[in-house]
């Protein structure tokens, strides 16, 4: 029976309950005994996988073409009838191994996260769970749907970005607003989408016997590490360091702009009006220099992308009706990812793929790892994977190194890269904070404009030093342009603490790169099977929320910005 598992992708995508089910029904009757629990785990193992790669390949399926009704109806089917039977499912087996006292050697991560989501489980969730997940489906309709109108061409917003790096600053407000026009255009429609997603997501922890859906979110996210208390700790902690760097960032560019106020679109533009960076044409072009700078890091990190381009596991350029963001996922029977972005030709598109890439090498280098279990592994170090190579390519952006620049505009995509880093957390900060906010005041948060009221505040407190005198309705709407406040409510922190260890690897770089990767690929080695603190030692960081801490790497970044600075210009 076990033997006939599906490894193919065309016969798994055919797959239903009823292909799983048999399955399951053997793995919870079979006995378990200290001599048969390995085997049991390997055959449960095998089963995930290939319910994994479904959900995978499906939703990859609606995200390539968000109009693809067909594909939509699929994954809308494994919602509604594979999903919740699965979950049931696996509930039972971690009850029937919890239950049994058997402690498999290396397993006891998987054990503590199995005892968490078994105390969560409640059979009455499953459908509600199964319905959160095709209203985040319609957000990607929504968004995926905008375009406009310019200059003769439809285009979506993302196409627009370039725009907004042009030097004629009345060319980019006019891009902006017409964007910004478009976005507001599905204020409505988004207001109702959140209050749907919202009052679901609180009757999915009151089932569940929680007070707040955020305790329900981190049980459910399996944060042992830290707490609520935590995140307001490193809010506060960006307030008091970060905030007035990031403001001294935006008053030097308001400077070298020789403008009164700093506006919306100035932020993207070069300050010297220099022609924006464009550092390839086609997507390509982008993945082939890619290979050259991971070939550089590292040249087996050079050799997983390969594998990825030879494989078609790269869906990179933007286009109509393919759905926002960007999302490194992966093909679990494979033990192969795949990256999905939206690229428009601009030096973002380069961070983007660099960053999906470490998240990909990290599903290559855990392929050893025999069990899925020990592959659970938290989010807040698989950024520090991404994260990592965003700063250890650059130091091969050079075209004369295989990258994308002459040597002046490397040093100008550099400065990009680590000023955009030091202005990301305060703009963390405002997203993590409204979320804290949101779910600790139900009664308030189902009313839109109570939420746009908290994110201006949270936005004055964190994101001073852009003037949106007169835009007071776009900038208090930001928060439904954040993809993660309606698809993975609470995911935010993440990325900020991840970027504090990312930087503190990048430090280590600069004293000794070899080592520093050897540190950064033996702890992506590691799986999940460590706790969050040891995955950051194992990676040459210190996993903190400090302000001390931002302070030493906030000045390892200053020393590097005026470096480059200073090389620009001649000095």
């Amino acid at each position: 029976m076990w033997n006939d598992l599906p490894s193919d992708a065309s016969t798994l995508m055919s797959w239903t309950w009823t292909n799983f089910e048999p399955y399951y029904q053997d793995l919870l009757q079979r006995p378990l005994r200290a001599e048969t629990v390995n085997a049991w785990l390997e055959d449960w193992s095998a089963l995930d996988e290939r319910l994994m790669e479904l959900r995978s390949r499906l939703h990859v399926a609606t995200a390539v073409n968000t109009a693809d009704e067909v594909a939509r109806q699929r994954l809308d089917a494994f919602f509604d009838h594979v999903f919740p039977q699965a979950m049931a499912a696996e509930q039972k087996l971690k009850q029937k191994l919890l239950a049994s006292g058997l402690e498999p050697a290396g397993f006891e991560i998987p054990l503590r996260n199995m005892r968490a989501e078994v105390a969560l489980f409640r059979e009455e969730n499953l459908p509600l769970l199964a319905e959160e997940q095709k209203l985040v489906q319609e957000y990607d309709r929504i968004v995926g749907a905008q375009t406009v109108m310019w200059e003769g061409q439809e285009r979506t917003p993302q196409q627009m970005r370039p725009v907004l790096q042009d030097p004629d600053r009345a060319r980019r407000e006019a891009a902006w607003r017409l964007v910004t026009q478009r976005q507001m255009a599905d204020r409505a429609a988004l207001n109702d989408l959140w209050v749907k997603l919202f009052r679901l997501r609180q009757q999915i922890a009151h089932n569940a016997g929680f007070a707040s859906y955020r305790d329900y979110r981190w049980q459910q996210l399996l944060r042992f590490d830290y707490t609520p208390a935590d995140c307001e700790r490193f809010r506060e902690a960006i307030a008091d360091v970060v905030v007035p760097q990031a403001v001294a960032r935006y008053e030097r560019r308001r400077r070298l702009m020789g403008i009164t106020t700093l506006r919306p679109w100035d932020l993207e533009a070069d300050p010297l009006k220099r022609p924006p960076l464009r550092p390839f044409r086609v997507a390509d072009e982008l993945a082939e220099r890619a290979m050259h700078i991971f070939a550089q890091v590292d040249a087996t990190l050079g050799q997983y992308f390969e594998i990825m381009r030879r494989e078609n596991l790269l869906d990179l350029e933007n286009r109509k009706n393919k759905a926002p963001g960007g999302f490194c996922t992966e093909f679990a029977v494979q033990r192969r990812p795949f990256i999905f972005m939206n690229a428009v030709g601009i030096h973002d598109d380069v961070s983007t793929l660099v960053h999906e890439g470490g998240h990909a090498f990290h599903v290559f280098e855990t392929a050893p790892i025999r069990l899925v279990h020990l592959l659970e592994i938290p989010m807040e170090f698989a950024e520090v994977a991404s994260m990592s190579m965003e700063y250890l390519t650059l130091p091969y952006l050079e075209a004369a190194r295989g990258g994308f620049y002459p040597t002046a505009e490397a040093n100008r995509a550099r400065v990009e890269q680590m000023e955009g880093a030091l202005l990301f957390w305060p703009f963390m900060a405002v997203v993590d904070g409204f979320q804290h906010w949101a779910y600790t005041h139900p009664e308030e948060a189902v009313d839109p404009a109570r939420c746009d009221a908290t994110w201006a505040a949270l936005w004055q407190r964190f994101m001073a030093g852009v003037d949106w005198s007169g835009l007071e309705e776009e900038m208090k709407t930001g928060w439904q342009r954040k993809l993660h406040i309606y698809e993975v409510p609470f995911y935010y922190i993440e990325y900020g603490l991840a970027q504090l260890g990312a930087l503190q690897v990048w430090r280590n770089a600069q004293r000794d790169q070899g080592e520093a990767v050897t540190a950064y690929r033996r702890a992506l080695a590691l799986g999940g099977s460590r706790p969050l603190p040891e995955l950051y030692r194992t990676a040459g960081a210190r996993f903190s929320f400090e302000a001390g801490l931002f302070r030493e790497v906030t000045d390892a970044m200053q020393a590097a910005l005026h470096t480059w600075e200073d090389d620009q210009q001649g000095r």
